[in-house]
């Protein structure tokens, strides 16, 4: 008969029934899977346990002299000749971490990175650098600082703001003391005092 309405139980009323149903699914799933991009993580699945205060104290060795310098300079500014601290001026570097003051002393690290002078009213330098260290259960790890360092200030801070490895979730801080800075070549030796929280 036209114009007759489908019968209870007919093949047409079964698949409307179930694309409606596909339709209401999708459209509450749709919008989840589009902004789910971020999810919240019980820090245990990652195998982080109980946090950490560590403290490593070594020597950074600032060789800008010699045949193989582990500072060089990569930029400076049209003004940085005639300003009285360096302002603009830009070294990479691939200092060696000793456990000692002396150079030769035990090879536990690299700090990797740059320091640039930041400031015009005082040697103020802008530093960012990885330590990657080399020793032990540390081999591989690093911890990454960035800061300011006012060279001729006794003690210096600058914020440790991550790390890899053994130091993930890293943060702290580093206490910063020149030990020795030669005027003639710019070499300097300087003490570092890390402490950092990790897991």
């Amino acid at each position: 008969m036209s114009g007759s309405s489908p019968r209870p139980g007919s093949p047409f009323i079964l698949l409307s029934a179930i694309t409606v149903t596909i339709i209401i699914l999708l459209c509450q799933i749709l919008p989840v899977a589009a902004s789910s991009f971020g999810e919240t993580l019980n820090r245990r699945s990652l195998g982080l346990k109980k946090e950490k205060l560590s403290h490593f104290r070594f020597y950074w060795h600032d060789i800008l002299s010699g045949r193989n310098p582990t500072a060089v300079r990569v930029a400076r500014a049209s003004t940085t000749n005639s300003s009285s601290t360096g302002f603009g001026l830009m070294f990479m570097i691939d200092d060696p971490l000793t456990v000692g003051p002396e150079v030769k002393s035990k090879l536990v690290g690299k700090a990797q990175g740059f320091y640039a002078s930041a400031s015009q009213q005082e040697v103020g330098l802008l530093m960012a650098m990885n330590f990657a260290f080399m020793e032990g259960k540390y081999n591989g790890s690093t911890i990454t600082i960035l800061g300011r360092n006012t060279v001729f200030s006794a003690v210096r801070e600058m914020p440790v703001i991550g790390g890899s490895g053994l130091f993930r979730f890293a943060r702290g801080y580093v206490q910063v003391k020149t030990h020795s800075f030669n005027f003639t070549s710019g070499d300097a030796v300087v003490e570092y005092n890390v402490f950092v929280l990790h897991y």
